[in-house]
């Protein structure tokens, strides 16, 4: 029982869902029925492809066209200019949308009304519009609407009906659309082809000006004339950026193309898209005119000017602060260049050579397949490694590397085209370094990477330092610093940490003493770690300052850190300040190994020269460096701190007298 009474309100549901529905769907089609039957027009408004609007208070007419309901729309009277699409777009929904509130019929006017009571003879405005034909080669379908007065409420608006037999009362949504000026309905932008659109830009200066062409191809630009070189991205894009921010200040309807000279322009701008070419042709600076207020902090220049294609003529504005957009579009070789001078990933260099004059060999440092830096000597034995920060350091100097104006004001591109009297003047005959970078580039596929080799060049003359790539004729002016820069010293790239003590391997003794003390002089440090003890237990009875720098000495002896390495072999004298000595102390270390045996490392300190510097030896290692830092901080405190007398004492002030 309980069954069946469910079935049945399940059937009742089901029943009552399909009634709403249809109830529900009949209702809508009786509301869009009776929308439609509202709708002042048809399909006279859909489509169309005029529209031509004329003001019974302005006796000029704003005709406007596109070619295709895909197309943009353009103003072709009085003007010709690309239109406001939003403001032509409000108007078609406008009409296409326009519902009537009430109508009723011309033949029923009575009491003396005309037309002209409903402000309808002569109309206020006349709409004139067409849409294609559906018939092959029939004319467009024209329609026409005209507008009267407003109603003495204010917020509506008398329409005569197409067929001239009925007025309709709407609302004044279509009077605001269509009351704007000239200005609404026109663009005011140039351009209009978006940066990450433009494909090409296009330059042409007066001859004997040649014509500029760049090219961009995703995210590289490049040159294609007068010379085939890279472009700066940023720059370029900046132009564009600049470009289209142009805008017509005023149209100058009396002034012909001759008399504005853009029939022969002073500067062709060319954008090129999809599909699409906008081209600017720059006539004769327009006179200052007070009417156009420009912005001191930002000056620009007022030309006559007009777009290929349409014969308009107008005014235009172009910022010419120093190196602003009009500087960069007269000469775009000196602006829109790239400027560094060696285009390469550093992650994808294998191999980095040095040479320079008088240098034996060539320095070369090469990166194993782990991507650990090594200095190769001569028969290609890897001998030493090099620091992986000072080599990167090294790679992004080279990437960053720039050509810069020897002299302010002058162009860092010397030479295009060098004759070899040129090449051999600016010293690269002889370069003071040649740098090669190998490069490998990605595999494809089965085949295997196939590396490439970049020569760079720094040649001197006259003290000034110029670069170029060889395969290249490009020769550019750059820092007289550059050379700095790009050390040769095998030294100055190796790996400063010399040692690190392996896991369970510990310091159980630490000796300090100087080389010329009496033998029944005790030693400066001599210390030793008892079995089961810290150096923290150790050091605790120290006093502060000599615990700190005995702790430091511990931690630079178990990472021994070079600051800088001045020979590559071992020797029994050292300088210290420019004259030979014999070094002055003696740091034995006692290390407690991993397998139970125990081992001495010994290094020899030379005198402290200077504030910053002091020598070590290692006969271990083959070597003499100077000590990082803390170290060095560290043994002065265990060396010297005990005879520092300390900063002189203040002069006593005098007493009072009495």
């Amino acid at each position: 029982m309980r069954t069946k009474v469910t079935l049945i309100l399940i059937l009742l549901n089901v029943v009552l869902l399909a009634v709403i529905f249809y109830a529900r769907h009949e209702m809508q089609a009786e509301q869009d029925l009776a929308r439609l039957g509202k709708r002042v027009l048809g399909n006279e408004a859909i489509g169309m492809n005029s529209l031509e609007i004329t003001s019974a208070v302005n006796t000029g007419r704003i005709r406007l066209e596109r070619a295709s309901p895909t197309a943009p729309w353009e103003i072709k009277a009085p003007i010709h200019w690309p239109a406001n699409e939003h403001a032509v777009r409000r108007i078609v929904q406008e009409l296409e949308f326009l519902e009537t509130q009430t109508r009723f019929p011309v033949a029923s006017l009575q009491n003396g009304q005309t037309l002209a009571d409903y402000g309808l003879n002569p109309p206020r405005l006349i709409l004139d519009f067409t849409r294609p034909s559906t018939t092959p080669g029939a004319p467009d379908i024209a329609t026409r609407l005209q507008i009267g007065d407003t109603t003495k409420a204010g917020n509506r608006l008398y329409i005569l009906s197409p067929d001239g037999k009925t007025i309709h009362v709407v609302a004044r949504g279509l009077a605001n659309s269509l009351v704007v000026g000239m200005e609404e309905l026109r663009t005011d932008a140039l351009f209009t082809i978006p940066v990450f659109e433009v494909r090409s830009l296009g330059l042409q200066n007066t001859a004997p000006a040649p014509r500029v062409r760049l090219r961009r191809d995703g995210a590289r630009w490049s040159f294609e004339a007068p010379i085939v070189t890279r472009a700066s991205k940023a720059d370029a894009e900046v132009v564009v950026s600049g470009l289209n921010r142009l805008r017509a200040l005023a149209f100058l309807n009396e002034v012909t193309p001759a008399d504005a000279g853009v029939d022969k322009p002073s500067l062709r701008v060319t954008l090129e898209g999809n599909n699409r070419r906008e081209t600017l042709l720059l006539g004769k600076p327009y006179p200052v005119d007070p009417a156009f207020k420009t912005d001191p902090a930002n000056p620009a220049a007022l030309f006559y000017a007009s777009m290929e294609g349409r014969s308009q003529v107008f005014v235009t504005s172009i910022p010419t602060s120093k190196d602003g957009l009009l500087d960069t579009l007269r000469s775009p070789q000196e602006f829109l260049r790239d400027k560094r001078i060696l285009e390469f990933d550093p992650a994808a260099v294998t191999s980095i050579s040095l040479a320079a004059p008088g240098q034996p060999e060539p320095l070369l440092l090469r990166r194993d397949e782990s991507s650990v830096w090594s200095i190769v000597r001569t028969g290609g034995t890897t001998a030493l490694p090099a620091d992986a920060k000072l080599v990167n350091t090294l790679l992004q100097r080279l990437a960053l590397l720039t050509a810069v104006p020897h002299v302010k004001d002058t162009s860092p591109f010397l030479r295009d085209a060098p004759s070899d009297a040129e090449v051999e003047n600016y010293g690269f005959n002889l370069p003071q370094r040649e740098i090669t970078l190998t490069v490998s580039s990605p595999a494809n596929g089965p085949v295997p990477p196939s590396p490439s080799r970049i020569v760079l060049q720094l040649g001197v003359s006259s003290a000034n330092v110029q670069a170029r790539v060889v395969g290249q004729s490009f020769i550019y002016a750059v820092d007289g610093d550059t050379l700095n820069d790009f050390p040769v010293a095998p030294s100055y790239y190796r790996e400063r940490v010399l040692r690190t003590l392996l896991e369970g391997t510990r310091i159980t003794g630490l000796s300090l003493k100087a080389n010329d003390a009496p033998a029944d002089q005790p030693a400066l440090v001599s210390l030793s770690l008892p079995e089961g003890k810290s150096w923290d237990d150790t050091l605790a009875d120290e006093p502060e300052a000599r615990r700190n720098a005995l702790k430091t000495v511990l931690a630079g002896l178990a990472t021994l850190r070079a600051k800088q390495f001045v020979n590559d072999t071992y020797t029994e004298t050292t300088l210290v300040d420019g004259k030979p000595a014999p070094w002055k102390y003696t740091l034995d270390a006692t290390l407690a190994l991993a397998g139970g045996s125990n081992a001495v490392t010994s290094l020899q300190i030379a005198e402290r020269s200077g504030g910053g510097t002091q020598l070590a030896g290692s006969k271990e290692f083959g070597l003499v460096f100077a000590l990082d830092q803390p170290l060095l901080d560290a043994l002065w405190t265990l060396t010297y701190a005990a005879r520092d007398p300390g900063p002189p004492a203040s002069p006593a002030k005098p007493e009072a007298a009495p």
